[in-house]
Order: C-alpha cells, then structure tokens, then sequence
C-alpha cells in the first residue's frame, strides 16, 4: 500500500458543542492509519468557542466568511498539504478504518476517489426510511457523497468542491466521476467504513423531519429544478446556514 499522507478538512459554523468529537474520530483513524495526517478545521462565521477547541484538539485553523459551504470546504482543501484531501461535516464522525480503506483503494490505481456509506447515530421508523431513500440514491446514482476522499491534484484538476448552495455534494460527485472516467478510474465508495451521520436535527425537529420538508417544499424545489432558486436558497439558509445560530442563541 503506497504511503499517502492526508489532509482531513472540516467545515465548522458554530460548531462547539461537535467538533472535539469529530477530531477525536479522526485522529482515532489516522492512529490506526499510522502515517501523516494533517486536520483542518475552516471556520466559517464562527460566534462560538469552535476555533478554540479545534485547536486545542490538534487541529489547524483556517477561515472562510462566505454562506456556502462548498467554498468553505475549497478553502481548506487547496491549503492542504496531504497528498490526499477528506472532507467530513463537524457534526459527524469518521469509523476507525476510514483513512486505511481509502488508501487501499487509491494505492490499486482503479478509483479516482469516493465517498462513503452513511449509518446515522440513532434509528427510528422515519429515520430508517430516510436512510433506505439515501441507499437507494446512492445505488442508482453511483453519486456516493457522505465523507469525500480523492488525492488532492484530482481536487484542484475538477477545480474542488461545486460552489453551489443546494446539492453540492452530488454537483461535486458527478465531476469526480467524469473526471475519472476520462482517465480511465471509477467513481466509488468504502466498503467496510462509513461515515456516522448527526441526527441533531431529528432530534430537535421530528425524526420525519426530511420527509415533512419534501413534501412542503415540493413547488420550492421544482422551480430550482427549471432554473428558479430564489426559494430554495432561502429554505436552505433557514435549515443549514442559520441552523447553529439558532442552537447558540437559544432557539430565538
């Protein structure tokens, strides 16, 4: 297995109460990795202690002002200094392995890089249903999203992450995958690791929280998909961009 050195970059808006648990899941697999792994938390619009804990956690400090969180993740991305980039949300957590599999899976020379099955922290009926339509997308698609890893000249050659408020993720995976089919590699996912998905906001919202918000947003996301996006931005401040600030004020 070739010796790859990473870059772990996390996204962080007020993350105080998450992010100490994120870097110790990271640093619990760059321990049984067992070779060079840098972590980099890009703070983005932070009010809270998140810097701060970050950094007494190890990590580097980077900052970014902007309300979309694919330019935040390219910020820590194009400073990194690993041979190979991973991108995981700071409310979620990474499975020990992680770092080792993407390296076995880079060193074969088939893949241009992937993402991750999702398991989220806790299940109920709405949340397992939530989790089958995340498979089922994921299988049909071949999009697999969750926790990113690619080498970092494969980030800056697709120029990173789509700088796109909604679906980003999916913009991000779909050039991946072309990329990779240009140069003859596959767009892929772990087998044996996963990303450990927060349900912070079932647990604060309703475990039929994504369901209810399909269905109520219904007209919101047809219009995005004809070119008009004007309410989706919105809905997506209110639910991520906002979503902390409300946690850190209390709820107001």
């Amino acid at each position: 297995m070739k010796p790859y050195t990473f870059t772990v970059v996390i996204p962080a808006h007020n993350e105080e109460k998450y992010i100490a648990r994120c870097i110790h899941s990271v640093k619990a697999a760059a321990k049984y990795y067992g070779g060079t792994v840098e972590i980099i938390t890009v703070c983005n619009r932070c009010t809270d202690h998140t810097a701060g804990i970050a950094e007494k956690c190890g990590a580097r400090i980077l900052y970014n002002e902007e309300r979309c969180i694919a330019s935040v993740r390219n910020t820590g991305i194009f400073a990194a200094s690993g041979d190979v980039i991973v991108t995981i949300d700071s409310d979620n957590r990474m499975s020990r392995g992680t770092l080792c599999e993407i390296a076995e899976k880079l060193s074969t020379g088939k893949y241009i890089g992937g993402g991750a099955p999702i398991r989220f922290e806790r299940y109920s009926f709405p949340i397992r249903c939530n989790d089958r339509l995340c498979r089922l997308g994921f299988l049909l698609t071949g999009l697999y999203c969750g926790i990113f890893w690619a080498e970092k000249k494969t980030f800056e050659a697709v120029n990173g992450f789509s700088e796109i408020k909604a679906m980003e993720d999916v913009a991000t995976a779909k050039k991946l995958k072309q990329y990779g089919q240009s140069i003859g590699k596959r767009y892929t996912t772990l087998q044996d690791n996963f990303l450990i998905n927060s349900t912070r906001k079932f647990d604060d919202m309703g475990d039929w929280l994504y369901l209810k918000l399909l269905i109520k947003n219904s007209d919101a996301l047809f219009k995005a998909a004809i070119g008009h996006r004007q309410e989706l931005d919105i809905l997506l401040d209110k639910m991520f961009y906002d979503y902390n600030d409300k946690n850190l004020n209390g709820g107001k």
